[in-house]
């Protein structure tokens, strides 16, 4: 199929052992079924793509533009909408359901992107990975902290971009390269090596390794 990926949600972790007997670490993930609610043609919008949809939704929670969108394409509603540029130039049809066979296949490389765990206003040690001041030889009240930040008349400023404490996590991550252990398509389920972003139930966009780089 031309489409390069699917959305899914993070089931959680566990181990597998692979067909050489080695044991292996893995993250179980819900990717699809999606369906196909619109699609971009390259005579028309410049760029082939097709928007997928995601997770059953009341359509009495939506605004009205989305109700729409949903009506126009003759599916019901979703909670999460993304949209995957195409492989090639012909778009999978509106309302057509996609499942995770169709997409990948054991032994594939695929990029993982999710969002990261909130954890609220962080110290620049947990932030950053600053060592933070000696424990001893007259430190006093200084043990977490970041240090000089900046010099006396000149600069006369803290230069943008300086490592400070703040709001650490949820943010948008991508994990790239791990390897697909196997596919279960009876259970809409792919596994991955190692750990995605993200807390159990999250949302995550599973891209194939090819699509890399965007097209102009």
């Amino acid at each position: 199929m031309a489409l390069p990926g699917l959305i899914g949600r993070k089931l959680g972790m566990t181990q597998v052992y692979t067909a050489g007997g080695v044991l292996v670490p893995v993250t179980v993930i819900q990717a699809g079924p999606c369906t196909v609610i619109a699609t971009r043609q390259r005579e028309r919008d410049g760029y082939a793509a097709a928007q997928l949809g995601f997770g059953t939704a009341k359509p009495s929670r939506l605004q009205k533009a989305v109700q729409g969108q949903f009506k126009k394409a003759g599916t019901g509603a979703f909670t999460v909408l993304r949209e995957f540029r195409l492989l090639g130039d012909e778009p999978p049809a509106v309302g057509a359901e996609v499942r995770v066979s169709e997409v990948f296949q054991p032994g594939e490389v695929v990029h993982v992107a999710g969002l990261s765990k909130g954890r609220g206003t962080a110290g620049v040690m947990k932030r950053h990975k600053f060592a933070g001041f000696p424990g001893s030889h007259g430190t006093h009240e200084y043990f977490r902290h970041g240090g000089s930040i900046g010099n006396r008349s000149y600069p006369g400023r803290i230069f943008k971009g300086k490592r400070m404490a703040g709001r650490y996590g949820a943010e948008w991550v991508t994990t790239r390269n791990l390897k697909v252990i196997a596919v279960r398509p009876e259970e809409n389920l792919l596994l991955v090596r190692g750990a995605v972003p993200g807390a159990r139930n999250g949302t995550v966009l599973i891209h194939k390794h090819a699509v890399e780089a965007r097209e102009a």
